[in-house]
């Protein structure tokens, strides 16, 4: 089951490259670092859960 990589910030709305710096909960609440860490403190506003880096992505090879 892969990670649903969303493409934006739940708080602030900055866009997240799938190759670039996000942070999830185990729920895939996605937000950037400086609203992760400032504004949440490292934890998740939806559930309370730990807000940790999520693992990047390649870009996918053009067919």
């Amino acid at each position: 089951m892969a990670l649903d990589m969303k493409p934006a910030c739940e708080t602030c709305g900055r866009v997240l490259s799938p190759s670039g710096e996000a942070f999830i909960c185990s729920y895939e609440c996605t937000f950037c670092g400086p609203c992760t860490e400032k504004t949440h403190h490292n934890a998740c506003p939806n559930c309370g859960g730990e807000l940790t880096r999520r693992p990047t992505r390649k870009p996918a090879r053009p067919s």
